[in-house]
């Protein structure tokens, strides 16, 4: 790889990509609170009074929202490799995604399925202790790579996302010096043909089109978000691509919104767009995968700034350098803390949009509490959360 392209082992850290990896994460509090009052799905907890106005609203997010943190983990994926090469990124993978995964699956997970089945049934009355080995019991299915294990009621729940990313990182780790060279010459033709950053529709629709969405990861199939892994580690990184994306920002972000508009009759008129074969549901699903793809090159492209123009704003100031370190923890603990209150809320006597602000807003400072108060203090809370050792002076700040 030429030196003229090449980011060094120890690249400026791209504030605006921390900025949105927080953003899309403390997303998801409202995003899923908002599943509560959904008409369709099947949240842990719904409530009784619903509206459409969820489905709109909802779809608008997960078009783009976990692509961005596919792409932007692909382009730390790189950065790590360059700094540890290949069989230290793996390692350093394994213990930093693996242990978090782990921990949630058997500490934190069991809760909002016991959860699930006392909002379903009034009349459900067995205590928590006792669910516990019902959750445990398990069946290995070798086929259903990485989601090998599944049960009735055990589940990666929310930390599918976790799931992913370090299956991606531990099949990508022997080949990363292949990919980057592969990215560098892709880089090149890319540079010179714009019209090419369009070509990454292709396999997602050849992913989604045939082999469906899937509701459990966030409206795409889980294999799409392979593409924007990729993208991130082999080619987001390049200057010659951030210089297109910038470029192409404004259009493409039309483009997305069209594309995701013209989902709509899709996705308001059929039982099933996500897995149904007749035409208008292929249609539908090449038309959602090539608006999300637009939508996050748009959006990285738009907040993407030389640094000479971002200027004294380069830097993150002490609320997101606060929070920057704090996205996998807070992703850890978001989903299971909105269902403990929205299992409270939901019985009240009250308006759609007073049971949700309380569910936000009171979601939102138990995760913040949770993560100043006992993920960061400790070293061993902050190895089951996936953070790095803190000097011991941090511990106690």
């Amino acid at each position: 790889m030429s030196a003229r392209t090449q980011a060094p082992a120890t690249a400026p850290r791209r504030g605006e990509l921390d900025v949105l990896r927080v953003l899309v994460v403390l997303g998801l509090v409202f995003f899923h609170a908002a599943l509560v009052f959904a008409t369709e799905g099947d949240y842990y907890v719904q409530n009784a009074q619903t509206t459409e106005a969820i489905t709109v609203l909802a779809g608008f997010a997960v078009v783009w929202a976990m692509p961005v943190l596919f792409l932007v983990a692909g382009l730390g994926a790189r950065y790590s490799v360059r700094r540890r090469g290949a069989g230290r990124f793996a390692r350093e993978r394994l213990v930093r995604l693996g242990v978090p995964l782990v921990f949630t699956m058997v500490v934190l997970n069991p809760l909002p399925q016991w959860l699930r089945l006392r909002a379903a049934d009034p009349a459900y009355d067995e205590s928590y202790g006792r669910f516990l080995p019902r959750y445990f019991t398990v069946h290995l299915d070798l086929a259903d790579f990485p989601f090998f294990l599944g049960g009735e009621h055990f589940e990666s729940g929310h930390l599918w996302f976790v799931l992913l990313l370090l299956a991606f990182c531990l099949l990508l780790a022997p080949v990363t010096a292949r990919l980057a060279a592969g990215g560098d010459r892709a880089a090149e033709i890319v540079a010179r043909h714009p019209a090419l950053l369009v070509l990454p529709v292709l396999p997602l629709a050849l992913l989604q089109v045939p082999l469906g969405m899937e509701e459990d990861y966030a409206a795409w199939h889980h294999w799409a978000y392979l593409v924007f892994f990729l993208y991130g580690f082999a080619l987001a990184g390049d200057e010659r691509i951030r210089a297109v994306m910038r470029r192409l920002a404004r259009p493409l972000g039309v483009a997305g919104v069209v594309l995701f508009a013209a989902c709509g009759p899709g996705f308001m008129t059929l039982d099933d767009p996500f897995t149904d074969r007749t035409p208008l549901a292929l249609v539908t699903r090449a038309l959602f995968s090539a608006a999300g793809w637009c939508l996050v090159v748009a959006i990285l492209g738009t907040l993407d700034r030389p640094r000479e123009q971002r200027g004294a704003r380069a830097r993150p100031g002490p609320v997101m350098g606060y929070l920057g370190v704090a996205a996998l923890p807070l992703y850890v603990l978001h989903q299971p803390v909105v269902v403990v209150l929205a299992y409270g809320v939901v019985g009240w006597s009250a308006p759609i949009v007073v049971e949700y602000t309380v569910i936000v807003t009171g979601s939102l400072a138990v995760i913040l509490v949770l993560y100043e108060c006992v993920v960061r203090r400790t070293r061993l809370t902050r190895f089951l959360f996936g953070m790095r050792p803190a000097p011991p002076n941090a511990l106690s700040s």
